[in-house]
């Protein structure tokens, strides 16, 4: 007997028992996006490598250790699995020439890949929804996608959350720090780890991402990169703090925030939890006005952020908020020829009138049809034996309430379930 193949690690399939989770998070969440004017994109889930090393960083761990790269075997091309949403969209929108006429506000969903240990809310294939304003350069769309997302964890009942917030500032004074930490670390050359040697002269902004409790006495006097902000930079900050301040937003300033794609400048800011472990980001973004140029278009400012749907639905749970699993209004019982054959009429009758049914398939007594109509969760039962059929009549069982059930004609069926 060969042996049987199972899901790879990481990659979990979604059953229905927990699909309709998924389907009540995506209904909410287009009805959000809409609600703001943000429109649907939809990307490839491969794309050529050279997008993401140019995007995210070629010193990132993302690029170094977590993508899925493979090689074309018919041309030789070097593909990616997808691991984030914001270079796809990006390209495309050069691609179709979609910021000529006027700014884009895009959002996109669906699964994403990295190579990375799994854990709570946290897998290979996950899935993001990303939200992309492109060709907005003030702070205010900025406090828009941070108000969106409070107005979110409202509508999907999740408490809890704090918002951190901070600026990288423009590229000249990133230059500047740059510099400076390197000087710095190059200090403590000794007791740096592999990764942060690596990255000393190459990326060493991302050195204070690290997560080595080794390292932590030493980030912690590094230089603060608010301390080179350019002017424009710090205004930028200023009026985004007003704009979230006005609108009721709490917030918290961490100067050591650093996202872990290349790609931003000035604002950043992550969503976090203290409930779902060690990796506590639930959404996370900014601002990254080189990132149109860097891909190969005109230059034009954007911001945007991404989040995880596993974490979110992982985080509703924990917050008590439950979410009915849908059940079918009728479930249709028959028995003998003509009741079959009226059956099935009773079935599509009743669909067009908006309602959802089963139509019981396969064999089976009165008795084993009604256990399975129960345990559909279906409120009512239509009966139907030849006699019901001969009058075309059915019988109308309530299976939640304690309500006698009645013969009625077929068309009266909907009528009594609308009162």
């Amino acid at each position: 007997m060969a042996s049987g193949i199972k899901a790879i690690r990481g990659m979990n399939d979604i059953l229905p028992s927990e699909s309709y989770l998924w389907i009540y998070f995506e209904h909410t969440i287009h009805q959000w996006l809409a609600a703001y004017g943000y429109r649907n994109i939809r990307t490839p889930i491969v794309e050529q490598t050279d997008l993401f090393i140019r995007s995210i960083g070629e010193v990132t761990d993302i690029v170094e250790k977590e993508m899925y790269t493979f090689i074309d075997r018919l041309n030789n091309d070097s593909l990616t699995l997808r691991p984030e949403g914001t270079a796809s969209c990006v390209r495309a929108v050069i691609e179709h020439n979609l910021l000529y006429a006027s700014p884009q506000r895009l959002y996109y969903s669906g699964p994403m890949f990295r190579h990375e240990r799994p854990q709570k809310g946290r897998y290979r294939q996950f899935h993001q929804v990303g939200v992309e304003a492109l060709g907005y350069a003030g702070p205010d769309i900025d406090a828009e996608l941070i108000v969106m997302c409070a107005r979110l964890w409202e509508l999907l009942g999740i408490s809890g959350l704090r918002l951190e917030i901070s600026t990288l500032g423009d590229a000249q004074s990133r230059a500047v720090h740059r510099t400076r930490l390197i000087k710095y670390f190059e200090r403590y050359q000794d007791d740096l780890d592999e990764d942060s040697l690596r990255r000393l002269h190459t990326n060493p902004l991302r050195i204070l991402d690290s997560k080595n409790p080794q390292m932590q006495n030493i980030i912690a006097d590094a230089p603060r990169l608010i301390d080179d902000l350019d002017e424009a930079s710090c205004a930028h900050f200023e009026a985004l703090q007003q704009i979230l301040h006005a609108q009721g937003i709490d917030f918290e300033i961490n100067l050591r925030l650093v996202r872990g794609l290349d790609y931003y400048n000035r604002t950043v800011f992550e969503w976090v939890t203290d409930q779902l472990g060690a990796q506590g980001t639930v959404c996370a973004g900014g601002r990254y006005d080189g990132l149109i140029e860097q891909v190969g278009g005109k230059p034009a400012p954007a911001c945007g952020f991404a989040m995880g749907v596993e974490r979110l639905l992982a985080l509703m749970q924990e917050n008590s908020n439950p979410i009915a699993q849908p059940a079918p209004d009728i479930y249709i019982v028959h028995q003998g020829q003509q009741a079959n054959h009226f059956a099935w009429k009773c079935a599509e009758f009743l669909r067009d009138e908006g309602l959802n049914v089963i139509l019981h398939c396969g064999e089976g007594s009165f008795k084993s049809q009604m256990k399975k109509a129960n345990a559909t969760g279906a409120g009512y039962a239509v009966i139907i034996g030849d006699e019901e059929a001969e009058a075309q009549e059915v019988t109308l069982k309530p299976l939640r309430e304690p309500i006698e059930q009645a013969r009625v004609k077929l068309i009266a069926v909907t009528e009594l379930l609308r009162k």
